[in-house]
């Protein structure tokens, strides 16, 4: 008899304009902490968590921060094919990362298809409240219109980075159960997981409880 050690690898990836927060955003959610320093990425970053979408329910999401700058776009776009989330990260701060929120899901719509994902809009910098340049109620209502989750995250203080990718893992495992998204040969948006003998199973040292939802 054997137990999971994960049921599911999901694969989301972050996008969005440079500087908006997207990698601090994956290191509190996978540190715990907030980085002082955090150099601008080049390319693209892996980071890894295990996380639970219910009881019993373990996935592996495989986190992948792209950069935002125009000259590494090409590399970019050749890792949404194989993403089965997706969150489009703008700066709350600077209004023009919000502005162009729509070319990022277009294009990163235009890569995916005929793959089925999921896609959250994130805005970013939630705690700079006196230099916000968005609404919550201008961007809730762009996500809303293009049939998106909306949720406003600091990856200072930790406000909804948790929930964030809570959210889409389930949503993803929720679409996953009813059949919209599967599992294919060839994609690797989510995979089955790996199983080992029960009698070595053991819960991994700080393996984050389910929590909730946005």
């Amino acid at each position: 008899m054997v137990e999971p050690i994960f049921d599911y690898q999901f694969r989301l990836i972050l996008i969005g304009d440079s500087t908006v927060g997207k990698s601090s955003l994956l290191k509190y959610f996978t540190d715990g902490k907030f980085s002082e320093v955090c150099d601008p990425t080049v390319g693209v970053d892996f980071y890894a968590r295990l996380l639970e979408v219910e009881q019993g329910v373990r996935v592996k999401l495989q986190l992948w921060d792209t950069a935002g700058q125009e000259r590494f776009r090409s590399i970019t776009r050749s890792y949404y094919r194989n993403s089965v989330g997706v969150l489009i990260v703008f700066d709350l701060t600077k209004r023009r990362s919000y502005e162009n929120v729509d070319s990022w899901l277009k294009e990163a719509r235009a890569h995916i298809e005929p793959y089925e994902a999921v896609y959250m809009v994130v805005g970013q910098k939630a705690d700079l409240e006196d230099q916000r340049q968005v609404t919550h109620r201008e961007a809730r209502l762009y996500a809303e219109t293009n049939s998106l989750r909306y949720i406003e995250t600091s990856a200072f203080s930790g406000h909804n980075v948790e929930e964030a990718f809570q959210c889409l893992a389930r949503d993803i495992h929720q679409k996953l159960q009813d059949g919209s998204i599967k599992v294919e040969e060839g994609w690797d948006g989510v995979k089955n997981g790996f199983s080992r003998p029960k009698e070595s199973f053991h819960v991994m040292e700080g393996e984050p409880e389910g929590g909730g939802c946005c």
